[in-house]
């Protein structure tokens, strides 16, 4: 349903505000502004229980400014751009829009990655990777003019997905995590800039797993961040991973093990002043800070983070600022 908002030609008109965009599980987008989340002290743990029949939970969550483009990423390698200010806003206790309703997507579609931009400076490269471990560089420029109908970001190879997608400067490394518990780091140079409808190259050798996320390092003093399907989780200095060529097997980044389980996500962390949110395949949300995952060296199992009763695992997990809550099912 239209609004009065997609006929402003004068954008001068709509004021500069920052506003938190979320995605949730379900497909529900809203953007609200920001002073809509109050502020919770959580003390380290806080356990929500969520029936998932009807419940829903936030797997992803951006700062944009009304101003900024945003950009959407799909599982099949199309991309999407809007305006920030296009993107209806909604209360804190409102569902928010199914994003169908805003975006052309196709029924075996779903938004895997929302990244905004600035046109700042040292926003240069795209970077893609997929579930098949293949990456590729494009130059931001190509995503400068993109129809609602939205536009090819990637080829994607029969029954691979489009997992991650970061910006980078040109000057960054790149990490890429495999479900068995390899990680590869390289400088993003060896990945050569490629166009639009290229498929990419190949990544990470991944064995028998499949890639888990691909993310970026920008310093030195950052640690990375793994978390396991039964809830283990550990802090390991980026020092301890060698870099490496693109393409390779990587450096073992956890003992996986029948106890911990697979690599489920890992983040890279520049600070510690974040939580983490894990949420489980029966909608329970933990939120424990980060400093509270112990930091471990390479070739550890990590530590529990989370008692999960049988049968339950860790389904996604989100970083997110100290200040911000994610419950807007509840007020308390």
């Amino acid at each position: 349903d239209m609004t009065a908002i997609d006929y402003i030609e004068d954008e001068s008109l709509i004021p500069v505000e920052k506003s938190i965009l979320t995605l949730t599980k379900n497909g529900y987008i809203k953007r609200m502004a920001v002073d809509n989340y109050k502020l919770q002290n959580r003390g380290g743990i806080g356990i929500k229980g969520m029936s998932t029949n009807d419940e829903d939970f936030v797997i992803s969550m951006n700062y944009v400014s009304t101003h900024d483009y945003v950009l959407f990423f799909t599982s099949n390698g199309r991309v999407f751009r809007m305006k920030g200010y296009s993107i209806p806003e909604f209360s804190r206790q409102s569902k928010g829009l199914p994003i169908i309703n805003l975006l052309n997507l196709d029924k075996t579609e779903k938004i895997t990655s929302i990244l905004k931009t600035t046109g700042a400076d040292d926003e240069k490269y795209l970077v893609f990777a997929t579930k098949f471990g293949f990456i590729k560089r494009t130059d931001i420029s190509e995503f400068d003019s993109i129809r609602t109908s939205g536009k090819k970001a990637i080829t994607m190879r029969d029954g691979d997905e489009l997992i991650d997608v970061r910006i980078t400067s040109g000057e960054n490394e790149v990490l890429m995590a495999s479900s068995n518990g390899r990680l590869v780091r390289f400088n993003e140079t060896n990945v050569r800039v490629m166009g639009r409808s290229a498929s990419g190259v190949r990544g990470i050798n991944l064995g028998d797993g499949y890639l888990v996320g691909m993310e970026i390092v920008r310093s030195n003093d950052s640690e990375v961040l793994v978390i396991t399907k039964n809830g283990f989780g550990k802090r390991t200095k980026i020092a301890e991973y060698r870099i490496t060529n693109r393409g390779g097997k990587g450096v073992k980044t956890l003992n996986v093990t029948d106890k911990n389980g697979d690599i489920i996500s890992f983040e890279v962390l520049s600070e510690l002043d974040q939580d983490l949110m894990l949420v489980t395949n029966e909608g329970i949300i933990i939120r424990i800070s980060v400093s509270q995952v112990s930091e471990l060296s390479r070739v550890t199992q990590g530590v529990r983070l989370i008692n999960l009763r049988e049968g339950q695992f860790v389904s996604s997990v989100a970083l997110v600022d100290k200040t911000d809550t994610l419950d807007n099912q509840e007020e308390n």
